[in-house]
Order: structure tokens, then C-alpha cells, then sequence
């Protein structure tokens, strides 16, 4: 008798204790969200599009309109000073991706990217200005050799594992990014892509390399994990700075965390002026091709 009472009494205090909570999420205007980067050896590439409301209905039609039209925007290597002008890639149906790159008809001003040097972006769309800088930095954290091998047990022996050995230098501050590519496919960053060398620095490491993901997919799972025998694997290993680090560091931690009610919140952290979105990468690439035997 006297547990019962005690279990009415407890489940009394959990239903009192019970409060309803109402988030009174108001309508934000649209910002501006910029993808820029650039690449040792590349041509810069600028995406411009607005921001989505959170509850926004995600279809086709409002993804190919909030691509941002007419913008002025420009690159500086330091010393010189190229306008960029907007392309479109169709997609068929109609549909369109836009981007601004490296103007065909004015090759007097355009450049690629260099190691050790530092790029200026601005943008100017609406009466508005936006800046953001970055650099490619110097090719320091190098992979010494890349391999395959057998997947673990219970796995399709078809599939292949795909390792890397890396050299860390002395000192801490080394940031990378790293991509795969399948085949003919394009470069994917991995689902977890960016790494400091908190733990590894100034020491030659080995590990398992995961295929990228697209992210407009569902992510794999099980055997699709890894790569089959007879890919044609490219790996890509990219230095970046701090800046570039804590965007797509806080970017990944954000997406991950979608969906679980346990997980901590968290801002990105983009670097671009005046309250816009995004950010402004420099990859110093290296890149290496191995078929799985």
C-alpha cells in the first residue's frame, strides 16, 4: 500500500512539474549566404543565393530562385584586381545553378590561386557591400602515400578500404580538409571532412580514409561505406586557415547534429562582413590517384 501511494505521489509531482513551452519563432528577412573558394592552381568560384525561412517548403522552384542575380563581385590576389562575371550551368528542365567565376573576355586581370598568398572578396548587391578574406596557405601537412586494403569482416570482400599515411610538422595550427573522388565522379568532402593536429602534431600517422558523401543523398550505410574493387580512387588533401577550419568545423557539427533532441546548439561560425551567411575558403591542395586492387 505504501508503494503505490508513493508511486501516485511521485507521478503527481512529475505531471505538476509539467509546462508548456511555445517558441514564438518570428519571420526573418532573407540575408545574403555565400559559397566562395579558391585553390592553388584554380580559378576562384562565387555562389550567391538568399537565405531560406526555417520553416520554408524546399522544392526545386525556391531553391532555383534564391540564386542571387547581377551582383558585383571581385577578387584581389594583392596586387591585382578581377571582376568576376555569372554563369549559369543548366540542369535541364529549365532549371539553372549560377556562379560567378573568372570573366573570359577580360583574362588581362584573372589569376589562380597561389600558395602563401591572401584573397579579398567583396560583393556588392542591393546597395549593400560584403567582404571577406581568406589565404591559401603553404602546403605543410602532406599525405607520404595512399593505399588500399581488405574491408573488415563481415563485409562485401569486393570492397575497399582506403588508407592514407600523413605527416603532421612541428608546431600546432595545421587545418585540413579532405575530398575523394570516385571514378568520374566529382570531389565530395567525407562526412566528417576537417581536422586540427591537436593530437597528432609533429608526428607521421596512419588511417582509414572515408569516401565523401553528397549530402543531397541519403548517406550510405553498410557496405556502401566503402569502395569497390577496381575504383579509380582520387584523394584530395587540402590545407586551410583557421577561419576556413572553424566554418565547415561548425558547419559539420550543425548538420550532424539535425534531428537529435540531446545535442548541444551551436552557431557557424562563416566569415564574411555585414551579417551575411557562408564563407570564403583557400585550399592548398594536395591531390593523388590509386585504383582499388
Amino acid at each position: 500500500m505504501r508503494q503505490l501511494a508513493f508511486l501516485l505521489l511521485t507521478s503527481i509531482l512529475f505531471i505538476s512539474c509539467e509546462k508548456d513551452i511555445n517558441f514564438d519563432l518570428k519571420y526573418a528577412e532573407p540575408v545574403v549566404v555565400v559559397d566562395a573558394q579558391i585553390e592553388n592552381g584554380e580559378v576562384p568560384t562565387v555562389a550567391l543565393s538568399k537565405s531560406l525561412s526555417f520553416f520554408s517548403k524546399i522544392n526545386i522552384d525556391i531553391l532555383a530562385n534564391s540564386f542571387i542575380h547581377n551582383a558585383e563581385v571581385t577578387m584581389s590576389n594583392g596586387s591585382i584586381t578581377h571582376k568576376l562575371k555569372e554563369y549559369n550551368v543548366p540542369l535541364g528542365n529549365g532549371y539553372s545553378i549560377y556562379y560567378y567565376g573568372i570573366d573570359s573576355s577580360n583574362l588581362a586581370t584573372a589569376f589562380v590561386g597561389e600558395f602563401n598568398k591572401q584573397y579579398n572578396l567583396t560583393i556588392k548587391v542591393d546597395g549593400q557591400t560584403y567582404t571577406a578574406k581568406t589565404t591559401i596557405p603553404a602546403l605543410t601537412k602532406r599525405f607520404d602515400s595512399i593505399w588500399t586494403k581488405l574491408p573488415p569482416p563481415n563485409v562485401d570482400t569486393t570492397k575497399r578500404v582506403l588508407m592514407a599515411k600523413v605527416t603532421d610538422p612541428p608546431g600546432l595550427g595545421n587545418y585540413i580538409r579532405y575530398f575523394t573522388k570516385k571514378n568520374s565522379e566529382r570531389f565530395l568532402p567525407a562526412f566528417n571532412s576537417v581536422f586540427n593536429d591537436e593530437v597528432v602534431d609533429g608526428t607521421t600517422y596512419q588511417g582509414q580514409v572515408d569516401p565523401g558523401v553528397d549530402r543531397n543523398q541519403e548517406l550510405p550505410t553498410g557496405d556502401d561505406k566503402f569502395f569497390a574493387r577496381g575504383d579509380t580512387i582520387t584523394f584530395k588533401l587540402s590545407n586551410i586557415d583557421k577561419a576556413s577550419f572553424n566554418f565547415w568545423n561548425t558547419w559539420e557539427f550543425n548538420q550532424q547534429s539535425i534531428g537529435n533532441p540531446f545535442s548541444q546548439p551551436g552557431k557557424v561560425i562563416g566569415n564574411i562582413s555585414n551579417g551575411a551567411l557562408g564563407a570564403f575558403c583557400g585550399y592548398a591542395s594536395q591531390v593523388a590517384t590509386i585504383i582499388a586492387k
